[in-house]
């Protein structure tokens, strides 16, 4: 991902972080079916946070994104946005997705860019449930 520092009138801040979320119970989502309005989907609420969708990689056990965040916002609030938005809209869309009690689980991995080693990454996605737990 860029380091580039960006600058507001408040100051001058990095503000990249990874973001990570699971589907409910691990289920596995039809990434080909979902893709493209996903991407759409995570890219609204992030600009209107001012946020940069620095990469972003949608597969079907998880959703790992890079963001460039101003320090108004914390890391954990653009998930929950992302995840509600895309959430109530692709179940509203796709009849499949409907049948699951929700499609996000409630937890997220927030890690600033830099410091994540993929022996974490896999760690956190480990420790979600899985729906045959």
């Amino acid at each position: 991902m860029k380091q580039g520092y960006c600058a507001k009138a408040t100051g001058v801040f990095l503000g990249n972080n990874h973001l990570i979320w699971c589907p409910k119970r691990r289920r596995k989502v039809p990434v080909d079916r979902v893709r493209a309005r996903l991407e759409e989907l995570i890219r609204k609420p992030a600009t209107d946070v001012e946020c940069d969708i620095l990469a972003r990689e949608i597969l079907p056990v998880h959703l790992r994104v890079g963001v460039s965040a101003t320090l108004l916002w914390s890391p954990n609030r653009l998930v929950a946005r992302c995840k509600d938005k895309s959430s109530r809209i692709l179940r509203q869309a796709l009849s499949f997705l409907s049948r699951m009690p929700s499609l996000w689980t409630r937890s997220r991995f927030v890690a600033p860019t830099g410091n994540v080693a993929a022996a974490t990454i896999q760690w956190c996605l480990a420790a979600q449930s899985t729906r045959d737990a």
